[in-house]
């Protein structure tokens, strides 16, 4: 087998997370690590490897570094549900600019096979009116679900879904192709803000460790709701597993009568919060749920030092095999077979959890560390980071080569 074809064969195991229905078939080609680099980027999901091959185009002259302390693919992105929305959580903010329309770009630029497919989203709710939006329900919903009250569509905004897995693989094959050098099974363990900046590197090779310090004139840290004490996040946001199911393919028959026909994904606007996409195999996705369990603010947010005294930033410690994990996921399987006759005996193929990073706002962040002005901070987007991260990691890396300024809402 030659090396690049065995690059690309992907292994799925067992995680305590559990497995979801895509693959990341890429592996990063085997390489030491150097001793100095001009840009280090600190995780390898969508937003760090949008900047590492930006900044590969853009300056391939300079030397760039992404650092996944997992496989690439074990964290959020790998595990998000797909979906693709237009703004942030918190909505449009100043300067912001089109995101879906950017996503798109980029996604071609690279020429990344992304699945994505942009049919609108159906906003739900329980009791709210059919409103206009940027597509008028009417006065008939194809939705109508028993979810602790009667739950109907009313309203569609713009969105659509996407493969990940397809979409990690893309960006890591594109900064590679340019240049850029991608290592798995390294993880940071303190960054010194020196000049220059020293990166400490615990790699896992082989199941031998092996450590090593790293010069980088500029660093990236896009861990999202990982590393919060190297990104000094601690104090500013909470990490949350979010958990989701796929059901086995349904019948054109079942997808009309559960109101599906349409392939829009949704999400609700009130709570309890339910949110969900097709396969392309006429699966579904269903998800919901927070471990550790929502307090009862927006999103379970509940930010500050009481994250930090009950243990909430060690997502590892969860399985969804067991414990709270498991029993909001049959908590969520419940609510999928009470929604609509047609799912009451539906088989559920897949169970898995994914890192969500809940910020102050629901803004996510994006700013200079307070530390040294060489460090960049990209982090936070509340679940809607599919379209933002990666459409935010271009604009870091236009930001670290002093292209473009960051955005005006970035430091409030």
């Amino acid at each position: 087998m030659s090396g690049k074809a065995q690059r690309n064969v992907t292994i799925r195991k067992a995680h305590p997370w559990g497995v979801p229905p895509w693959t990341v078939d890429f592996r990063p080609a085997p390489c030491a690590l150097p001793e100095h680099v001009d840009f280090a980027i600190v995780g390898g999901g969508f937003s760090g490897l949008s900047a590492a091959a930006w900044l590969r185009r853009l300056a391939p002259e300079r030397s760039v570094l992404a650092l996944e302390s997992a496989s690439l693919g074990d964290g959020a992105s790998g595990r998000t549900g797909g979906m693709a929305l237009a703004e942030t959580a918190a909505g449009e903010l100043p300067g912001l600019g089109d995101v879906l329309a950017g996503y798109k770009k980029i996604l071609r630029a690279f020429r990344i096979d992304s699945r994505l497919t942009l049919p609108g989203v159906w906003e739900l709710s329980r009791s709210a009116p059919a409103t206009n939006g940027s597509g008028p329900v009417g006065k008939h919903s194809p939705i109508s679900w028993s979810d602790s009250g009667e739950l109907k569509a009313v309203s569609r905004v713009p969105g659509g879904t996407v493969d990940p897995g397809k979409v990690v693989a893309g960006l890591a094959r594109a900064a590679e192709n340019a240049g850029g050098q991608i290592v798995e099974h390294a993880e940071v363990r303190a960054l010194d803000f020196s000049n220059p900046l020293r990166l400490r590197v615990r790699r896992n090779l082989r199941g031998r460790i092996h450590e090593k310090e790293i010069r980088a004139g500029q660093v990236l840290l896009a861990t999202n709701a990982f590393s919060p004490e190297v990104s000094g996040l601690r104090a500013a946001a909470e990490p949350k597993l979010t958990l989701a199911l796929a059901t086995a393919p349904l019948s054109a028959a079942q997808l009309k009568a559960i109101g599906l026909g349409s392939r829009r994904p949704f999400y609700t606007l009130d709570f309890p919060y339910l949110w969900g996409r097709l396969l392309e195999s006429n699966g579904v996705i269903f998800g919901a749920g927070l471990v550790p369990a929502s307090n009862g603010t927006p999103f379970g947010a509940s930010l500050g030092a009481h994250s930090t005294k009950n243990g909430a930033h060690d997502l590892r410690r969860y399985d969804v095999r067991r414990g709270e994990a498991a029993g909001r996921l049959r908590w969520l399987e419940s609510r999928v077979r009470h929604l609509h006759p047609a799912l009451a005996s539906v088989r559920i193929t897949h169970r898995w959890g994914g890192p969500i990073l809940l910020t102050e706002g629901m803004r996510p962040i994006f700013r200079r560390h307070p530390l040294s002005k060489h460090v960049m901070v990209l982090a936070g987007y509340n679940g809607h980071g599919v379209a933002l991260s990666v459409y935010l990691g271009q604009w870091a890396a236009q930001a670290l080569l002093n292209r473009r300024p960051l955005p005006p809402w970035a430091n409030t």
